[in-house]
């Protein structure tokens, strides 16, 4: 229909009726998907059924009656000309392959991940060799394989440094990982935490991007978490690339997150396997600080979806003098981390499905997403038929037009507001 309506639509979207059809489809796509004028990586295959899209529902984060299939990724030769190790927030050591710069599927391509000693090892890749590089799901690039070059000397074996080449200090190895063990002294280690620290789920700290931590850390203007709250507007004026709007800009941002409530603040101290979903759970059981820093490891390992791997790790967190050091560094900045909201055992959302369109004023759509699920309701991001309401803020999409068509009830920001706060 849409065609005949005068709108634009691929010439290449096909109507099949058997799994043999697209499969074969899907093959011919890939034989000419060279000669399109735009890069895919793969085709969709929908259920055009209306009632049976409402019957198959959604999940979490997509629709049932909608299917990607990938295509295999693009494939390039290029040399590996040296392999470098990288040092994470956590203290992991990574080893990265720097090639010469190839062409994979659009994308340049000059760096790409070796994972470990042992990858390396079973792959038998070496600097000077010559590799097929792929990129992984056509986005992260990786090295496939060595290519054997008949009468060509190998340069020598890799094997992981015994120090940490940033701090110097002994790693540490863990199964088919190393560490280094010298946390926030470790310059590496602190600018990942710092970055985490400020990220959107965490701190939510605006402006405070990568290249301006590590400009921090390099002049020793910040050498901890709390050293970021004591940061004033000509301190940032000397960084390169600020000026004395931008300055103020910065530190105002920085003081502006003095109060951040224990599941936030959980997941941007960037406790080892706690992500957002653990910081909420733990969060909501001990609902302040103090309370967790003093919980006992079997009452931890008791906390539903917490194993014992986790808290082991949350529990050897809180005991270490040197993070105990930093939480009170924190607080005698100024950092006071607000208590868990006490959620109702009956939930107001309880059954309820969200979906959320267009731009939030009084919230990100993270922080939409997660008072949904702490009232005990989902967010999905498709509509159907099932779906209870479509939250609708500034420059809504076509979801608008879909929930009206479906019957969907409609509420703004301000009703959604009305809804959390009620009671």
């Amino acid at each position: 229909k849409f065609p005949g309506w005068g709108l634009k639509t691929n010439e290449n979207n096909r109507k099949m009726t058997s799994y043999e059809d697209v499969k074969a489809y899907r093959e011919t796509l890939i034989e000419n998907r060279d000669r399109l004028d735009y890069e895919i990586d793969g085709i969709v295959i929908k259920l055009n059924d209306y009632a049976q899209r409402d019957k198959l529902g959604t999940r979490q984060r997509s629709p049932r009656w909608a299917l990607a299939w990938k295509f295999p990724p693009k494939e390039e030769v290029t040399r590996l000309e040296e392999i470098v190790v990288q040092v994470g927030r956590t203290g992991m050591l990574t080893p990265v392959a720097l090639l010469q710069p190839v062409d994979v599927g659009g994308v340049t391509v000059s760096r790409a991940t070796l994972h470990n000693e042992d990858e390396i090892a079973k792959k038998d890749v070496r600097p000077g060799d010559k590799v097929q590089v792929i990129r992984a799901g056509d986005v992260i690039p990786e090295v496939l394989k060595r290519i054997p070059e008949k009468g060509r000397k190998r340069g020598k074996k890799f094997s992981m440094p015994g120090k940490c080449p940033v701090c110097g200090t002994e790693v540490i190895k863990e199964g088919a990982y190393c560490f280094c063990p010298n946390g926030l002294s470790c310059p590496a280690q602190l600018v990942g935490h710092l970055v985490h620290y400020a990220s959107r789920q965490a701190m939510n700290i605006e402006g405070l991007g990568e290249k301006t931590v590590k400009s921090m850390v390099k002049n020793e203007m910040v050498r901890d978490l709390a050293d970021l709250y004591r940061l004033k507007a000509e301190d940032i004026l000397e960084l390169e690339g600020f000026a004395e709007k931008s300055a103020k800009q910065l530190s105002q941002a920085i003081q502006n997150r003095k109060s951040p409530r224990l599941d936030r603040f959980l997941y941007a101290l960037g406790i080892r396997h706690v992500g957002e979903h653990v910081a909420r759970i733990l969060a909501a059981k001990y609902r302040d600080l103090d309370s967790l820093m003093k919980a006992d490891l079997n009452d931890l390992k008791e906390t539903p979806e917490v194993g014992v791997e986790i808290a082991q790790s949350v529990h050897e967190f809180f005991r270490k003098g040197e993070n105990r050091k930093v939480l009170q560094e924190l607080k005698d900045a100024g950092v006071e981390v607000e208590e868990m909201p006490l959620i109702k055992k009956v939930a107001k959302f309880k059954d309820k499905t969200f979906v959320f369109t267009g731009e939030l004023e009084s919230y990100t759509r993270d922080e939409a997403k997660r008072l949904v699920v702490e009232h005990g309701g989902r967010v999905v991001s498709s509509l159907s038929s099932k779906t209870d309401y479509l939250v609708a803020g500034r420059n809504p999409g076509s979801k608008l037009a879909e929930a009206r068509t479906k019957k969907v009830k409609i509420i703004d920001e301000e009703e959604f507001r009305g809804m959390i706060t009620e009671g």
